[in-house]
């Protein structure tokens, strides 16, 4: 039976498991060591609580992996929003400066976990990104299109992103951004007007 998430106790229960998963990452230095049970033991709950909450570990880093993405984005643009091209521009230097904060940390066994990262980072960046175009939205633009626009530019900002995050000396996260931003911004034409 799934749990319904706006009930403070479940909310509360999920605040345990992430603040004892994130103590227990700071003594142990890795993600792949964490057992179910370690996050469960530590939050002083059992595993069958656990499970109530999220289906495996798996579901359970995405869901943290999105918090602390969330959390980084609504701090770092005005208002926790996008409200015109600024602030795109800061959204981007923010992904820009995630993953590469997020790369800096990652050990060699946590490597296999990237992938779900960056499914989870690039679904709340689509998310944001189609809120804000439905604002903006042109009356000739259909939601479709909308849709297929945030998608483009969450996959662009994103894969952007992850290849700057690679070799992130080889040019500054503002000289891309810039250029990245201008391609962008050209592709939500048809949506923004």
């Amino acid at each position: 039976m799934p749990v319904n998430e706006n009930d403070p106790r479940v909310q509360r229960t999920r605040q345990l498991l992430m603040h004892a998963f994130m103590a227990l990452l700071e003594e142990k230095k890795n993600i792949y060591s964490i057992s179910v049970q370690d996050i469960a033991a530590r939050a002083t709950v059992n595993r069958a609580t656990f499970y109530a909450h999220f289906a495996d570990k798996f579901a359970f880093l995405e869901s943290w992996m999105r918090e602390k993405f969330q959390r980084k984005l609504s701090n770092e643009l005005p208002n926790g929003s996008l409200s015109d091209m600024d602030s795109l521009r800061m959204l981007m230097l923010s992904v820009f400066d995630f993953l590469a904060r997020t790369r800096q940390y990652m050990t060699p066994g946590d490597r296999q976990f990237e992938p779900l990262f960056e499914i989870a980072m690039q679904k709340e960046l689509e998310q944001l990104l189609l809120r804000w175009l439905r604002g903006l939205q042109q009356p000739a633009a259909t939601p479709e299109l909308v849709e297929a626009t945030a998608r483009f530019a969450s996959w662009g900002i994103f894969g952007s992103a992850v290849q700057w995050s690679r070799a992130p000396r080889e040019r500054t996260a503002e000289a891309a951004v810039r250029d990245l931003l201008t391609v962008v911004a050209a592709g939500m034409a048809p949506v923004t007007g």
